[in-house]
């Protein structure tokens, strides 16, 4: 049977004692560092002390205006005297999603990804919410605390921004949470936060895409060749999703000695985790949602592929490992 948030609140407050040094471990995005800043407000006065810290590099524009413009103090996992810590706890993630997290005996983890089954004194794991924040916002009602406005808008940030506006698979746990939060909220600080995306090193990608693009069937095909940071092939794929008649937009980029995949469609009677799984699950890691997905590959899978120093070469291979997939369906 099932528990009730006020059962889950008492068991998770009972991992600690007022003599604890708590870490908070995060693989840093919207929903983590919100979700962090949760359990940080929900131990204040219980525990001796509180430090969250990203395993990850925080390069997204709008995740370091988040952390900034929220106040968040955030430590590197590197910078850590593990030893000072009697208590970690996980928001967000397991402990098999990062190598880093390897390092550390996880005391309590709280998310809503596929249960991995870790082992941890306390869990609370609920693949079928939207956001880990929704799941902090019932703790943060259950104990009766009322968010302050940066706590609050960064998870109504963060409940956007992982069920994209809605437009993923959510509860209905989510929706009330959300609408919780609307009132207290500060909504031009999350406005802000949102519009926070470009960095002004990113335009050239931009322009770039815009000279290459091939367009055919209101599908946009892009490959950028090297770039600095993942999340340019996911701007950029965004970007062509906002042009009327495009219904799908797949961009590439190479990255870490990988091929890095974006894919975007518009959601009607199409499936871009299943069509990236099905062009390129079998040479990397596919895999994704409705509406969007992400594969990567080994520059090293390719080498009896394709030439990934042509990049012309690159986005014909690109154009026909999706064809031959959604043709057939």
């Amino acid at each position: 049977m099932a528990l009730s948030t006020p059962e889950k609140l008492r068991r998770f407050y009972e991992q600690f004692s007022m003599d604890n040094q708590v870490l908070v471990l995060v693989n840093a995005d919207p929903d983590a560092i919100a979700s962090a800043m949760a359990v940080k407000r929900l131990l204040w006065r219980k525990v001796a002390g509180i430090t969250i810290s990203n395993v990850n590099i925080i390069k997204r524009p709008d995740n370091l205006a988040m952390v900034r413009l929220l106040g968040v103090n955030l430590v590197r996992v590197e910078d850590l005297d593990d030893g000072r810590f009697s208590k970690v706890v996980i928001v967000d993630s397991q402990p098999d999603h990062h190598e880093a997290f390897g390092r550390f005996c996880i005391d309590v983890i709280i998310d809503h990804h596929p249960d991995t089954s870790p082992k941890a004194a306390f869990k609370d794991i609920r693949p079928q919410y939207g956001a880990t924040a929704s799941i902090m916002t019932e703790y943060l009602r259950s104990a009766k605390i009322k968010p302050s406005a940066k706590l609050a808008t960064g998870l109504y940030h963060a409940i956007k921004t992982d069920t994209s506006n809605f437009e993923r698979q959510t509860l209905i746990e989510d929706l009330r949470a959300f609408q919780f939060l609307f009132r207290h909220a500060n909504i031009h600080l999350a406005r802000k936060i949102e519009q926070a995306e470009l960095r002004l090193d990113f335009l050239k990608y931009f322009k770039k895409a815009l000279r290459s693009m091939y367009l055919c069937r209101g599908r946009v095909f892009v490959h950028l060749g090297p770039i600095t940071n993942p999340d340019i092939c996911v701007l950029v794929a965004d970007f062509f999703m906002k042009v009327s008649s495009v219904t799908w937009s797949i961009i590439s980029g190479i990255y870490d000695n990988k091929l890095v995949i974006i894919l975007r469609n518009d959601g009607i009677r199409k499936n871009a985790g299943n069509t990236a799984k099905a062009s390129f699950g079998h040479i990397g890691s596919a895999g994704g949602h409705k509406s969007m997905a992400r594969a990567e590959i080994q520059i090293d899978n390719l080498a009896n592929l394709v030439d990934t120093g042509d990049e012309k070469r690159v986005l014909r291979w690109l154009i026909r490992q999706f064809e031959k997939k959604v043709a057939k369906k």
